[in-house]
């Protein structure tokens, strides 16, 4: 049986697995990103990968030499043939020779990818895109990330930032995007897009279940529209709509451009199951440009969770 380690690195937490080669994750470890010394400078975060990576190998009751290799899923730009997190803006990463580093450390072979890139490619060797020789994987959270995969690789662009799915405009001149755009398909389609719409539709219905639903979480959330949706608030289902709307606007402008065989979103939204998907599908085979195609893209939730970036980060090797 041979091992291989996978390391997500996240701005809250830095999570670490050994993967198995049927792609099982047999140990995990997490760790607080700034655990050593409140930072989330480089030197200190590369200190938590680390220890990070022994935590894992030592629940797997292995060395980590005992593994082939060790894949690693940053945010950023990566340079994954010089192993370099070029910029970051969640960490303070730039120019950041994470691959020699770890290699010089443990002394076997380091890949590095964007985050996006190896959860996307997690869900390509052992999840719901399994099979596919092109994919696209979607996740919406905080912002808008997305992995594409083409002829079973990851694309990555001639610049290592390929795959930007987020930062497409869909509204012009639309609601600012933390990217500086304006109207991007993130600034809409995220949790925090829809968290934004919800508390609008709040503010301008007092009466709406939404405000009862908020006080009673003590916040607003990307479910929180959905729960007053089921509970038969107007308002509610106006806000799922609406997001609805964009969200297939924007998975429509991908399918047009890549015709994958299957394009997976994944999030916390996507708990919401049928009650999103069904909408959601509908919507986007009115937009689609191959309505007549009887081989159009299947849309599915994604189904490894947090263990994507993990896998996809420890299969990197053959990425």
């Amino acid at each position: 049986m041979a091992y291989y380690i996978g390391v997500d690195i996240g701005g809250t937490n830095i999570a670490c697995g050994v993967v198995n080669d049927s792609c099982e994750v047999i140990s995990r470890s997490k760790i607080k990103t700034n655990s050593i010394g409140n930072s989330l400078e480089y030197n200190d975060v590369l200190k938590v990968i680390k220890s990070a990576i022994t935590s894992a190998c030592e629940e797997a009751k292995i060395n980590v030499n005992d593994a082939k290799s060790i894949g690693v899923g940053s945010p950023g730009t990566c340079n994954s043939e010089s192993g370099v997190v070029e910029n970051c803006n969640n960490l303070r990463f730039d120019n950041s020779p994470i691959r020699d580093d770890l290699e010089k450390e443990f002394k076997i072979p380091v890949y590095l990818d964007n985050d996006a890139n190896a959860a996307a490619y997690g869900e390509f060797v052992s999840g719901a895109a399994k099979g596919a020789k092109n994919a696209v994987v979607i996740t919406l959270g905080t912002g808008v990330g997305a992995g594409i995969i083409i002829d079973g690789k990851i694309y990555r662009g001639s610049n290592f930032a390929g795959g930007e799915i987020g930062h497409t405009v869909i509204a012009v001149d639309g609601a600012q995007c933390s990217c500086g755009r304006r109207g991007c398909f993130e600034a809409y389609s995220s949790a925090t897009g829809l968290v934004r719409m919800t508390l609008k539709a709040g503010e301008e219905n007092p009466k709406s279940i939404i405000n009862d639903i908020i006080k009673e979480d003590g916040r607003c959330s990307a479910r929180t529209a959905y729960k007053a949706m089921k509970a038969g608030d107007p308002v509610g289902k106006a806000v799922t709509d609406e997001y609805v709307k964009y969200l297939a606007c924007g998975i429509t402008n991908v399918i047009n451009i890549f015709q994958p065989e299957v394009l997976c979103i994944g999030g916390g939204v996507c708990n919401e199951g049928e009650i999103l998907l069904k909408p959601l599908k509908e919507a986007v085979a009115k937009q689609i440009y191959s309505k007549n195609s009887a081989r159009n893209t299947e849309i599915v939730i994604c189904s490894l969770g947090n263990d994507a970036g993990i896998i996809g980060a420890a299969m990197l090797f053959k990425s």
